[in-house]
């Protein structure tokens, strides 16, 4: 069970860096990364629709089968970090390029299975989710839940400084990716809480997960 003490402190370890610019995964302990990828496991659905409209079912008792290793879940929180940054300082074509550059990655290694790439995509959102407001972690009755609730709150704010900082970072990771075969959108894209439009994993916000029996 994840006790509200690890949660506050995995939540501040992610958070760290929202005013003072994007910080690196690799920060975070073994400890956090796989307490967080836990709480992305509640947010896996049982089932997934892709783009292609091909149904995904997802067994949700073989998690060992489906949670990919520590190493590419610290990965793609990182990845998710500069995804919230870009959020936040409305940068939405860069965001969109971001995320798709990591999927495009896994894609491409052909190691992964259809419900493995669910669940990357999904640690991505919910890295996104956690740090833009956008999520709500709770413990009811000894069950962990992860709530998606409207964010009430004021957004983090992004200097110019920050934008440029973020930007630099998402054009670096893409440039050192594979090819990608799309082109970001004008006024819309991957922010986390939408569609993105081009990887087989790519998924709208899930709903609620159902509490741990």
């Amino acid at each position: 069970m994840v006790k509200a003490g690890t949660r506050v402190a995995v939540a501040a370890a992610l958070a760290v860096g929202l005013c003072a610019g994007p910080v690196a995964a690799q920060e975070l302990s073994d400890k956090s990364v796989k307490t967080f990828m836990e709480y992305a496991w509640q947010m896996v659905p049982g089932q997934f629709t892709k783009p292609d409209g091909k149904t995904v079912q997802i067994d949700k008792k073989k998690k060992d089968e489906i949670v990919v290793p520590i190493d590419l879940g610290r990965e793609v929180i990182r990845v998710g970090r500069v995804s919230a940054h870009a959020q936040i300082c409305e940068l939405k074509e860069d965001q969109f390029l971001n995320y798709n550059s990591l999927m495009k990655r896994e894609i491409d290694k052909k190691k992964w299975t259809d419900q493995q790439l669910i669940y990357i995509n999904m640690l991505h959102l919910t890295t996104v989710m956690l740090l833009t407001g956008n999520i709500k972690l709770v413990e009811k009755d000894g069950d962990k839940e992860v709530l998606i609730e409207d964010n009430k709150k004021a957004p983090p704010t992004c200097t110019a400084e920050q934008k440029s900082k973020v930007k630099e970072l998402i054009t670096a990771y893409v440039a050192a990716g594979p090819k990608l075969n799309i082109q970001a959108p004008p006024s819309t894209g991957a922010t986390g809480s939408t569609t993105p439009a081009a990887p087989p994993a790519a998924a709208a916000a899930p709903a609620p997960a159902e509490k741990k029996k």
